[in-house]
């Protein structure tokens, strides 16, 4: 009998594998047409993935599976690439070559997906390994094995539950022996994160992201809370472990090499890490000694803004947003979701705290508690708008997610759940409510996202944050409008320029012919035609009434205002007199004028630069919103509607068609620009930007 040494694996008297291609596998989920979300932009880079990467990278480099042993490792996130089974499947077939498909970090919304995925190349003959929160939490709190997971176990997939730091080298040596385990549990063992390889994504995947320089990492995992409807305690444990800081510092630096200087700390609760300060501190001597400039933003719980120093400290290290839970505005449904630790009546001061700070606010809102009606969330969310007055919100619909406690009461009372994980995405009703039918609950759903995102709120938002942060909430609100207007879905799952394969439909859809899958498209991208100038123009509406107003309009404005007040108005200026008033202020300009010091070096000529300050058609507009614009545009398309071709005002078509134009343009120019600026920034390779 021959005995596999380090660089020769035979398995039951096949070639010897001298090739391992591994496949790191994050699936999307379907839509309601049964489509495949993926999209030719995505925003936020799978932690899970990044987590898996680095630990693969730590075998392959330590040659733990032999020194002779060929490695491949293909990252995909279906989100914004395609599962190509056919292609995995022939590469399985190249002689010596080991394929193993690991399908990570799949969720409850995903686990439909990810079984098709992982059925599809089990029938030819691929090696499949599936893990997540989904098959982890279901583990963790259901006695018996449910029947999807039985499902793919019978299908010679094997299940991996809990996390896999101190675990992975033995999974992928039992694959490439052919020894692997149907279940491997590691739930009641969670690992040391101490000495954990630090997560890793390859440049060439993060350019499929809007932000190429954006990376996450989880500093520590479990949180110490009850939560009813979370998943974490029961998948990750209250007991909660740290990364070790000395390689996290080294890890960022070796990561701004490499062009990435913005992150996510994906720990559920970063305050809650005892190690934060000392984080925090490192963070700030790279920012300060060694001057890189890292940005990155956290979760934190509500009780954060009490920790001595916490907020201060992460501005100093360059915090940027928090994302905080507070889930509800009525005490009664906090108290029913055992989420004591927030205080309804603190909540106006926590995010005063970091408002003060500079650090904007993301706040999670869940509708649906037992004691929400369809008043009473209309009511709360006036006053998270009005009152509280946080930067950003994400609502979700509550939902009972398996491996939580709200899922394991469900069951055990036998109550109606949806059968259909797919829709378990926190935007969808899964079950009954006690006091709002699905219908009502929706509603008042989608109305809490029309009313923080209304035009108007946006705009009160944009009129109190600090300058510094004005253009990154600025583009937060164009993703999230984009995805709730466009894309018709919740900002977290969804990108920019939604792809749809014709064939990856569900199983059990019918497969559209061409023609039909054309009509489809079409009507697609009529949407989109529709849909992307109504929003571009709503958000250049929120720019022109919020934006800092250049030097050139405030002496305009202070030439108009030495007018009589008899004719300050400006339906009652006559153009001789807004003429005089631009004369006195390029008058006033030629003088020598004080300029507040740029964020980013100028290597225009000042002089130059003033010129073309002059020249811009629009830098000098005292445009203040698009009200007449509008005002006029429904006025024509009344008189078409009438058929009175006769009455259009042409000149007035030129007029308001050449203002649209240039503001436009001067709306798209400043709002790229100043993202152009803010990665430059970032990334150090700022000089020469005007």
């Amino acid at each position: 009998m021959r005995v596999p040494n380090s660089d020769c694996r035979v398995i039951s008297g096949r070639p010897r594998i001298t090739r391992l291609v591994l496949y790191l596998i994050k699936p999307s989920k379907y839509d309601d047409d049964g489509y495949v979300i993926r999209h030719w932009k995505g925003v936020l880079p799978s932690n899970t993935l990044a987590c898996l990467y680095g630990l693969t990278e730590d075998v392959r480099e330590r040659q733990a599976l032999g020194a002779g042993l060929q490695w491949r490792i293909e990252l995909i996130d279906e989100t914004v690439q395609r599962v190509e089974v056919r292609a995995i499947a022939r590469t399985a077939r190249a002689r010596g070559t080991k394929v193993i498909a690991c399908l990570v970090g799949v969720q409850s919304n995903q686990f439909a997906r990810a079984s098709d995925v992982a059925l599809a190349l089990r029938r030819h003959g691929v090696t499949v390994l599936i893990g997540g929160f989904h098959v982890s939490g279901s583990l963790a709190m259901v006695p018996e094995m449910p029947p999807e997971i039985q499902a793919l176990l019978d299908a010679g997939v094997s299940v991996v539950a809990g996390e896999i730091e101190g675990r992975w080298e033995r999974i992928l040596r039992d694959a490439l022996e052919g020894t692997l385990r149907p279940v491997y549990n590691f739930l009641l063992e969670p690992p040391s994160l101490q000495a954990a390889p630090m997560p890793r994504l390859a440049r060439r995947f993060l350019r499929r992201f809007v932000a190429p320089n954006f990376g996450t990492l989880d500093s520590g995992r479990g949180c110490p809370f009850n939560c009813s409807f979370c998943t974490v305690i029961n998948v990750q444990g209250r007991t909660m472990r740290f990364r070790d800081v000395p390689g996290i510092l080294a890890w960022v630096r070796e990561n701004y090499r490499r062009g990435i200087s913005a992150y996510f700390f994906t720990d559920d609760n970063f305050c809650r890490n005892k190690h934060w300060e000392a984080i925090f501190d490192g963070l700030i001597h790279l920012r300060r000694q060694e001057r890189l400039r890292i940005s990155f933003m956290i979760q934190a719980d509500t009780q954060s803004y009490k920790l001595p120093n916490f907020i201060a400290k992460a501005k100093a290290a360059g915090c940027s947003q928090v994302f905080i839970g507070l889930e509800s505005l009525n005490p009664q449904n906090l108290e029913a979701a055992g989420k004591r630790q927030n205080h309804v009546e603190q909540f106006r001061a926590l995010i005063e705290a970091y408002r003060q700070a500079g650090i904007n606010t993301h706040v999670a809102y869940i509708i649906g508690f037992p004691f929400d009606t369809p008043a009473s969330v209309r009511q709360d969310i006036r006053r998270l708008t009005d009152e509280l007055g946080p930067e950003q919100a994400s609502f979700f619909m509550l939902t009972p997610l398996p491996g939580s406690q709200d899922h394991r009461e469900l069951v055990r009372r036998g109550a109606c759940l949806d059968h259909d994980l797919n829709r378990y995405d926190s935007f969808q009703a899964t079950t009954a409510h006690p006091r709002m039918s699905r219908e009502a609950w929706t509603r008042a759903y989608q109305e809490a996202w029309a009313s923080f995102y209304s035009a108007d709120n946006m705009k009160r938002i944009l009129q109190r944050v600090s300058p510094e942060n004005y253009w990154a909430v600025f583009a937060n609100f164009i993703w999230y409008k984009h995805a709730i207007m466009v894309e018709q879905g919740h900002p977290m799952i969804h990108g920019f320029v939604r792809l749809k394969g014709r064939l990856a439909r569900r199983p059990g859809l019918p497969i559209e012919t061409r023609r039909q899958y054309l009509r489809r498209r079409l009507g697609d991208l009529r949407r989109y035609l529709v849909l992307w100038p109504r929003l571009a123009l709503e958000m250049e509406d929120v720019w022109l009434q919020t934006r800092t107003r250049s030097l050139w309009e405030k002496r305009v404005i202070e030439e108009v205002r030495r007018l009589p007040s008899s004719v300050r108005g400006w339906r009652r200026m006559r153009v001789c007199e807004l003429q005089h008033a631009y004369r006195q202020a390029a008058q006033a300009l030629r003088q020598p004028v004080p300029q507040p010091a740029p964020q980013v070096r100028v290597a225009v000529p000042p002089r130059l630069w003033l010129w073309l300050q002059r020249w811009n058609p629009c830098a000098h507009s005292l445009t203040w919103s698009r009200r007449s614009l509008q005002r006029f545009w429904r006025t024509c398309a009344h008189t078409l509607k009438r058929g009175r071709l006769d009455r259009l005002d042409v000149s007035g078509l030129a007029f308001n068609g050449l203002q649209e134009l240039t503001l436009f343009a001067t709306f798209a120019t400043v709002f790229f620009s100043r993202l152009l600026r803010r990665l430059l920034a970032r990334t150090g390779f700022d000089s020469g930007v005007a």
